[in-house]
């Protein structure tokens, strides 16, 4: 069993914004180095011409990787797996670090258009469910075999669970960029962690999410539920450091640590080194269908 990271936009001088097939191999053996087995690396919202080249570049990586048999001296390269898109179908409100600007409207022409010639490439999708026509679009995802997560959003409870019924699986990075729970509206973050069946991703560096949230996150959810992701980007350290990756504005731009420094770090605070590992290996594995 291998260490699967499903969210990952880079790491040190690394991005998927604007890459290339070399960006993309880079990465995977940067993260190889780390110690983790796969990796679905993330494409940034951006127009959709722009959000094909970076899923055509990483199709050629996945291309190469498959052809390529020289043996590698000592770690093996991360094997890429597909492609997770954080947008275009997302909510303004919740944008986060990605640029508002470039969300579209959920319909099935403009998704048809972006994965058009990339359907295996494709594995993850993070979809606002409270926008119009987004279960529409969320079942037509799922009936092509994508994994549909609800992120980037503004839902009520019962928007996020139209959404699961729709045929979504997932929470993005539970918590963050999203409508927080209230005791009148528990929002997508109280169906995060009431629905037993729904998977939640969850960022573990010292940054996005309170140690004691991540504890209720383990003591609320089923533990074949809980996903651990980076969520690193362009400027994210390698090593165990944890400095927040801000923008000038002090605005956190994606994960501090890579997963396998996540991983660490929870097992050092106290968390039980079975369910971090199961959360790392196991989880994402049975998520994507492995």
């Amino acid at each position: 069993m291998e260490m699967i990271d499903i969210h990952t936009h880079g790491l040190c001088d690394c991005d998927t914004r604007g890459a290339s097939p070399g960006d993309f191999l880079r990465m995977a053996r940067l993260q190889g180095s780390l110690g983790v087995g796969a990796i679905v690396p993330t494409i940034f919202s951006s127009s959709i011409d722009e959000m094909r080249l970076d899923i055509g570049a990483a199709k050629k990586a996945m291309e190469y990787q498959r052809e390529d048999r020289t043996p590698a001296p000592g770690l093996s390269p991360a094997k890429i797996l597909g492609v997770h898109l954080e947008g275009p179908f997302l909510n303004p409100a919740r944008a986060g670090a990605l640029d508002k600007g470039s969300f579209l409207p959920t319909t099935i022409a403009s998704w048809k258009r972006l994965v058009d010639g990339f359907g295996e490439v494709v594995r993850i999708v993070t979809v606002a469910p409270e926008l119009t026509g987004a279960p529409g679009l969320i079942e037509a995802m799922a009936d092509m075999g994508v994994v549909v997560s609800m992120g980037h959003s503004n839902a009520t409870y019962d928007e996020a669970e139209a959404g699961f019924r729709a045929g979504a699986r997932g929470i993005t990075h539970v918590f963050n960029a999203m409508r927080g729970f209230h005791h009148r509206e528990p929002g997508i973050a109280g169906f995060a962690l009431m629905n037993p069946e729904v998977y939640v991703e969850m960022i573990a560096d010292p940054h996005h999410l309170h140690e004691r949230t991540i504890e209720l996150i383990f003591a609320v959810k089923d533990p074949d539920r809980i996903i651990i992701v980076s969520d690193t980007v362009k400027g994210s350290a390698s090593g165990d450091g944890g400095r927040a990756v801000v923008d000038t504005r002090g605005k956190l731009l994606g994960g501090s640590l890579a997963l396998a420094g996540s991983t660490r770090r929870l097992v050092q605070v106290g968390f039980d080194p079975g369910l971090v590992e199961r959360a790392a290996y196991q989880n994402p594995a049975r998520y994507l269908g492995l």
